[in-house]
């Protein structure tokens, strides 16, 4: 063979081989697992831009038939676009997907949560308002009627306990004294799984609803017990005696002398007792009570958006607000005769 035709000859060849590797991709003979682990260990080494270029190595079909690589490829693409901040270079990445597949869910969610991402931020917390806050707002009304129960089971639970305190018959005396102790002195939390999920091994099932009213209702009446009796101890004993003078038993006494003249003294400490009340009643949702924490948790962990935590404490600081107001103006009320 002639110089002149070998070197054509190995010319033409090395033009061939060079030509393989496009036609090969043209044809669609590449290997998607390859391209796929490829750009899975460059994102892992931070190399965003180098893994998007190897993405696109997988061609666009010329159908819908056998486009599942190439469907994944630019979801990957969007996803990374998006988490860079290209919305516009993820925005056409989904477009191309939904060409050939118009109903596609995970574009078309993608498109959604990007056009979600281009709001100004008070436009999605409003929209979020919208969404979470009927759930919220069950939940808090669970929250409220357990304040408002144990509001009226632990004050009088209380005075009672209070009374057997400082009562003269040991027996009592020493029975209340028990009861403020172990209340006072156990977590609330232990107090209600034992009252829901210890009692059943003693053959006493009860609901979450009279669970939650019992463990708060008994451990408030504990505690609210210690501040009725200081306040009764704070009254001089020379308003007993001058009641007893003039004919009144103890019982009369007590309930038209002593008692009254604490409520002023009572006010600032209960209401701080039943403020703490309404954050409390966060740990029901222990024992299976839907209130307003365990709604919000709830929706948190299926939408992972920090805005329902966020409007979940504005509803507790409504609560609290509402009710510090309230008891500031019933303490002026009761104490208004001290005022003069």
């Amino acid at each position: 063979m002639k110089p002149t035709i070998r070197r054509g000859f190995l010319l033409f060849i090395w033009l061939v081989l060079l030509a393989l590797p496009t036609a090969a991709l043209a044809a669609g003979d590449i290997n998607p697992d390859k391209v796929f682990r490829e750009a899975s260990n460059l994102i892992a080494s931070g190399d965003y831009q180098t893994a998007l270029e190897v993405l696109d190595r997988i061609p666009a079909p010329e159908g819908p038939d056998n486009a599942g690589d190439f469907v994944k490829s630019r979801i990957q693409k969007a996803q990374l676009y998006h988490a860079l901040g290209m919305a516009d270079d993820a925005e056409a990445s989904c477009k191309e997907v939904l060409a050939l597949f118009p109903d596609h869910v995970e574009a078309t969610n993608m498109l959604a949560s990007l056009a979600k991402a281009k709001k100004p931020k008070w436009v999605l917390f409003i929209d979020d308002m919208r969404m979470f806050l009927p759930s919220l707002i069950q939940g808090a009304g669970i929250t409220l009627f357990l304040v408002l129960i144990t509001m009226v089971i632990s004050p009088l639970g209380g005075l009672l306990i209070a009374l057997g305190r400082i009562s003269g018959v040991p027996p009592i005396r020493w029975v209340c004294w028990f009861i403020i102790w172990f209340f006072r002195g156990t977590p609330l939390l232990l107090q209600l799984f034992f009252i829901y999920y210890g009692l059943p091994s003693l053959g006493i099932t009860l609901s979450p609803t009279t669970s939650a009213i019992i463990g708060l209702g008994v451990n408030y009446s504990a505690y609210l017990a210690e501040i009725i009796r200081a306040g009764i101890e704070s009254i001089d004993g020379g308003q007993m005696e001058a009641a007893k003078a003039i004919g009144m038993t103890y019982t009369q006494a007590m309930r038209r002398v002593i008692v009254p003249q604490t409520y002023k003294r009572l006010m600032p400490p209960v209401g701080n007792e039943f403020i703490a009340l309404i954050k409390d009643t966060a740990l029901v949702s222990t024992i299976a009570m839907v209130e307003l924490m365990r709604s919000a948790n709830q929706m948190f962990n299926t939408y992972f958006n920090v805005n329902v935590l966020i409007i979940a404490a504005m509803i507790y600081l409504l609560f609290t607000t509402v009710f510090t107001v309230t008891f500031e103006k019933i303490e002026k009320r009761v104490g208004a005769y001290e005022n003069r």
